[in-house]
């Protein structure tokens, strides 16, 4: 009579009892994972800078005096052309959402890019890659870590120049109603929530560029090939966008609802344009993502 066929696993367990303990889905945790990333140089530097930029922006208003804005800046037409720099001083909700306004369409596109890009290329630029996966970090696992560290430190990002642009502008010009440079305004208890959902909004709509940087992070073994390729597809997408003539092709770029957000910051909350926006972001994401995953998991990793 034939002994009883053993699962892999339990026949890896009784040729190596070293390996009895071992649980792929125990390698490389996000917790070590999101240490590394936070004592990288590149991480201060990019928290320093977003920090910054809300104080640089109050000086620029107490030297020029009060803002006085002819073009509330491109992306989704309609409600997305708002003059936000013209109330940028009214109050600290107003200094905030005049924080983001000025960011998001290029400022905040650089730590996701940062975050998502140097992620992978960097562990193959210093030939520690293959030392992880022999460690052994399952492929899946490694990539799943990183991608959430990453993403968790972009959304992190997102959220930081905001909170400093309100204790910075609570400061500089006082707490109150975030005022409509269309007339109105939105109640202090209003502002913090609307406020809450143009981040989430906008780290949506930078899911793209995360994908992008992730997918190319993948592909290469330069950091500075993934952050800077994600970067130009990005602006690549800004300038179609921009082309008239595409008509209503535009709708499928992510850019063109990149500043959905500003129906947000009406008195009556408009949905349409962000879930248009959020859809066309989630999908190309989610594409992106699966192409690094399938594609790392048939690459021959000699670094």
């Amino acid at each position: 009579m034939s002994a009883p066929v053993q699962p892999p696993e339990a026949r890896v367990a009784s040729e190596h009892p070293e390996a009895a303990g071992y649980r792929a889905g125990r390698t490389l945790p996000l917790r070590v994972e999101a240490m590394r990333q936070l004592r990288r140089r590149r991480t201060l530097l990019m928290g320093g800078v977003l920090t910054a930029l809300p104080f640089i922006l109050i000086i620029a208003f107490a030297i020029g005096g009060t803002p006085d804005g002819e073009d509330g800046g491109g992306g989704r037409g309609g409600g997305s052309r708002i003059n936000l720099m013209d109330v940028a001083t009214e109050s600290a909700a107003n200094f905030a959402a005049t924080s983001l306004f000025v960011s998001a369409g290029f400022l905040l596109v650089i730590p996701v890019a940062l975050f998502c890009g140097d992620t992978v290329a960097s562990e193959a630029s210093w030939s520690s890659l293959r030392y992880l996966l022999a460690a052994p970090v399952p492929r899946v696992r490694l990539l799943w870590s990183k991608l959430v560290v990453a993403l968790g430190f972009s959304l992190a990002a997102m959220v930081l120049l905001p909170v400093v642009a309100l204790a910075a502008g609570t400061a500089a010009y006082g707490w109150g109603p975030l005022k409509l440079p269309t007339g109105g305004a939105l109640s202090a208890g209003d502002t913090v929530p609307r406020l809450a959902l143009v981040v989430a909004f906008i780290f949506v709509s930078q899911l793209v560029t995360a994908g992008l940087a992730f997918w190319l992070s993948t592909k290469t073994d330069a950091p500075l090939g993934a952050v800077g390729g994600a970067v130009f597809l990005t602006i690549v997408g800004n300038v179609l966008d921009a082309v008239t003539a595409l008509g209503s092709w535009r709708d499928f770029l992510p850019p063109h609802w990149q500043f959905a957000w500003a129906d947000a910051l009406q008195p009556q909350l408009e949905w349409g344009g962000m879930i248009k926006g959020a859809a066309v972001s989630v999908t190309y994401a989610l594409i992106l993502f699966a192409l690094a995953f399938r594609g790392f998991s048939r690459k021959d990793i000699v670094s």
